[in-house]
């Protein structure tokens, strides 16, 4: 995909800047806020741009050396910002121009701090690689990232017996957003941790792991510097901060408002192949859509999950972009480095799907349905339903493989259109499900096996006298173009 280069911030040093896009001309200036003396740094850069129908979403990745902060306990470290995400260039060969006032492209780039080993001259350059599969992600699904989102990779980072195998996201502590004549970029640190941590991450919120790894030094420290021989979680290191993440989560809940995962949903109580179904099921080989309306509405209810006067509120449909505030709730994106495509891919696959206009899709109260979830998905059911249901909040699933969502609400969940007496409905291919806390309780007593990466697929489980079955199945159906 790439290869080593100097970096083009060489020219705008000589004097040249008029001939550079004034978005990265921005990006640069802040990076030599922080590296005066690093005018001309390392990059992997894209042979083939995006915009000229290369894979890779991110012209360039500049990696910087940075010498850290003895005094704070802060080692030597390599630093590495993205350039792409945002608009670098203001001409819509990539991003919609959209003025100055809003967002920047997707509105961040990525940064990624590795501890430097000894004797080590040069960058690795396989951060690079590493943050061009999150672009892809990025690009493909039109998700974007926020601080305390959690990143399911399941594979070592650097491709090497490492337990760092997942990823959280957080601010960089060094780098301030700037504002460009394309609008604002934030940065956005990626943070290297081991399944344990990611499980808490889940069970409790990113925030508080992030404070967490904060405050261990070997295992990321103030400026949470990924170190990929680090052998032992936070929670090896100091088991009283099991402690903790056991009491917010008994206090707090979890604050994971929704994941983009593997999953679909099944009408039961009519057969599949009436023509009137609006689910997202394939008729024919057309697979229907959610309107842009309803796609905002599930990001705004996965990005923000506002709490007003203590009650979980969905946000109305509406066609507005995502708010700017920093969310309350965080996202979690079970991502592997095997199913990241570029959006290029995306729109071309879709490009023939049966769009169904908002106002031509009613909401429909459904009798009987069944929910399929592929294994990681099928495991945080208990999440959903004990961290998330019971303290009277919503989760939703939002399908990689297309435009399904089901969205759980709790009956203390405003803005549903699932109520109690007609607790499953749909808008089109979004599923809203509304659960007593009295279901609630009977589907965690009947689900236990749940948490168990050991269990044995396919899993049925069925409630009759309430017309639900869940189906937890192998990745290999999901990936049917018929899911």
């Amino acid at each position: 995909m790439d290869e080593m280069r100097p970096s083009s911030g060489a020219a705008a040093h000589l004097g040249l800047a008029s001939l550079f896009p004034q978005g990265l001309q921005a990006i640069y200036g802040e990076c030599r806020r922080l590296y005066p003396d690093q005018a001309n740094p390392l990059q992997v850069t894209a042979i083939v741009k995006y915009w000229l129908g290369g894979p890779d979403p991110l012209d360039y990745i500049s990696m910087y050396r940075n010498v850290g902060c003895p005094g704070q306990d802060i080692p030597e470290h390599w630093h590495y910002v993205s350039l792409g995400l945002s608009d670098l260039y203001g001409d819509n060969r990539v991003h919609e121009f959209k003025g100055q006032e809003g967002l920047s492209g997707f509105g961040f780039e990525l940064t990624f701090r590795l501890k430097r080993e000894t004797g080590e001259t040069a960058p690795p350059t396989w951060p690079a690689e590493l943050m061009q599969g999150l672009a892809r992600y990025v690009f493909q699904s039109e998700n974007t990232f926020c601080s305390g989102d959690h990143i399911s990779w399941h594979s070592p980072l650097d491709n090497s017996e490492s337990r760092i195998q997942h990823m959280l996201l957080t601010e960089d502590p060094q780098m301030q957003p700037v504002q460009t004549p394309f609008g604002l970029v934030s940065f956005l640190q990626i943070v290297g941790v081991c399944t344990e941590e990611l499980q808490a991450a889940q069970q409790w919120n990113g925030q508080g792991i992030l404070d967490l790894l904060r405050g261990v030094h070997i295992a990321g420290g103030p400026w949470l510097i990924t170190d990929m021989r680090r052998g032992e979680t936070i929670f090896d290191i100091d088991p009283h901060l099991q402690e903790r993440v056991d009491k917010g989560i008994e206090t707090d809940g979890s604050n994971l408002s929704g994941v983009s995962a593997k999953c679909a949903w099944d009408d039961l109580s009519r057969p599949p192949e009436d023509e009137d179904d609006s689910r997202s099921i394939c008729v024919g080989s057309q697979q229907r859509r959610l309107s842009d309306k309803d796609t905002e509405q599930i990001r705004e209810a996965l990005r923000k999950g506002l709490e007003i006067n203590s009650k979980s509120v969905l946000p109305p449909i509406s066609g507005q972009r995502h708010s700017h505030d920093r969310p309350q709730q965080s996202v979690g994106h079970l991502q592997t480095q095997q199913n990241s495509r570029s959006r290029k891919d995306s729109l071309e696959s879709e490009s023939s799907a049966a769009i169904v206009p908002h106002e031509l899709v009613r909401t429909r109260q459904l009798e009987s349905v069944q929910l399929k979830f592929n294994q990681e998905s099928g495991t945080l059911l208990p999440l959903c339903l004990r961290g998330r249901l019971l303290h009277g909040r919503h989760f939703t699933y939002k399908s990689i493989n297309g435009d399904t969502a089901i969205t759980f609400v709790s009956t203390g969940v405003e803005g549903a259109f699932a109520t109690e007496e007609h607790p499953y409905a749909a808008h089109g291919p979004w599923l809203q499900i509304l659960l007593t806390e009295e279901f609630v309780e009977q589907m965690l007593a009947d689900i236990q096996d749940l948490s168990s990466c050991e269990s044995k697929l396919p899993k049925e489980y069925s409630w009759p006298d309430k017309k639900l079955k869940i189906s937890v199945l192998p990745d290999t159906v999901f990936d049917s173009p018929l899911q």
